[in-house]
């Protein structure tokens, strides 16, 4: 059965695929590795060694990139994150997490069968981070049971809050409490070196932030924990146990290789993806929105809040799923369907005449269902 998208040429701002989309190279080699073949086929026993094609060579490139010792191809963020809780879990292990976490932080420590302490944001309508706060949640944290890890999410998924790192870390190190950076929006879009930011472990994303098929992800490490994290199995001694053998193979792997040299060159240009991200957000904020989130923003992750849409949605046959209507009109794709009260949208990689576009189709949407002319 072929199910067609239908959005190929449409302009696209939903957050989860402006970082993701494929590069040329990603989509040719999709094609040469989409039709059964794997790369098990030159595999001796150990996937991150393999020469042939150069899995090996990445591998070692990717853990320069991430400023770490040590890197792996995950399925995903999550499976990176579960990996290194289920390794430090211990009887009435806590793991503290900011409370912009993504919900698989949560389920991760769930199925690792750790409690969770929570670091609570600012509120409306920045949502921050507040840096200090883990001193007091490792606290209590350590009432609970041991503090086995700490969990800072950079930046998060709802608001696109960057929070001060290096904080962070000096306080958690100092109770000596290990500490994860969830990267999934910012590995690949903007540089992010574990070394330097002084973390202990750093996860991404590869169909989110790497232009690459999914689901794919990135775990970085460093050899103080290369032993416990990696440890191989007693059975099977070239089988890392968190991998259960073998980590990501095929189109995912192989499209994120493709993609890695473009993905290393467009973090140079960065800054320019700030700018532009906070242009857009004046002139989206002069529709009478409101951005959520801290300001001036420093991501393309946008949220805001968007009462004029919602009041049209209460009183127009369709309800919410008005909006999402109005913008497959104008070939604009990425606002999920439905949503009224507020939205998310990103500017990454999208060129600025395309984001004109989009304001002006916003522009017009609330001018057809003004007041006086609502159909």
């Amino acid at each position: 059965m072929f199910v067609e998208r239908k959005v190929k040429d449409f302009i696209n701002i939903d957050p989860l695929q402006t970082g993701g989309r494929l590069t040329e190279d990603a989509k040719r080699m999709l094609l040469e590795w989409g039709d059964g073949y794997s790369v098990c086929d030159f595999c001796t026993g150990d996937l991150h060694a393999i020469k042939n094609p150069p899995i090996a060579d990445f591998v070692e490139e990717l853990a320069n990139f991430l400023g770490c010792d040590i890197a792996r191809v995950t399925h995903g963020a999550r499976e990176g994150k579960f990996m290194v809780m289920h390794s430090l879990a211990k009887k009435d292990g806590v793991v503290v997490v900011d409370s912009n976490a993504h919900y698989t932080t949560y389920v991760s420590a769930e199925r690792a069968g750790l409690k969770v302490v929570e670091v609570e944001n600012t509120g409306y309508p920045e949502y921050k981070v507040v840096e200090e706060r883990f001193e007091d949640a490792i606290r209590e944290g350590k009432r609970r049971g041991e503090v086995v890890l700490a969990v800072l999410t950079y930046p998060d998924g709802n608001y696109g809050n960057l929070p001060n790192v290096k904080a962070v870390v000096e306080i958690c190190h100092d109770r000596g409490v290990s500490v994860l950076l969830n990267c999934a929006y910012s590995v690949g879009r903007m540089k992010v070196k574990a070394d330097e930011l002084g973390v202990d472990f750093v996860v991404g994303s590869g169909h989110k932030s790497m232009a690459s098929s999914g689901p794919v992800g990135v775990l970085g490490l460093f050899e103080d924990y290369a032993k416990l994290v990696l440890r191989r199995s007693e059975r099977f001694k070239n089988k890392e146990v968190e991998l259960l053998g073998c980590s990501v193979r095929g189109v995912p792997l192989m499209t994120l290789m493709a993609s890695f040299d473009h993905v290393r060159e467009r973090v140079k240009v960065w800054d320019e993806e700030v700018k532009k991200a906070n242009w857009f957000v004046k002139e989206f904020e002069s529709l009478g929105f409101e951005l959520l989130g801290e300001k001036p923003h420093r991501h393309d992750l946008l949220h805001f809040k968007t009462d004029k849409l919602y009041e049209i949605s209460k009183r127009v046959k369709r309800g919410g799923y008005f909006l999402y209507d109005e913008l497959k009109k104008r070939r604009i794709h990425g606002v999920k369907p439905g949503r009224t009260k507020s939205i998310k949208l990103s500017t990454y990689m999208v060129p600025r005449d395309d984001l004109k576009k989009v304001l002006e189709a916003f522009e017009e949407i609330l001018e057809k269902y003004s007041a006086k002319g609502s159909p």
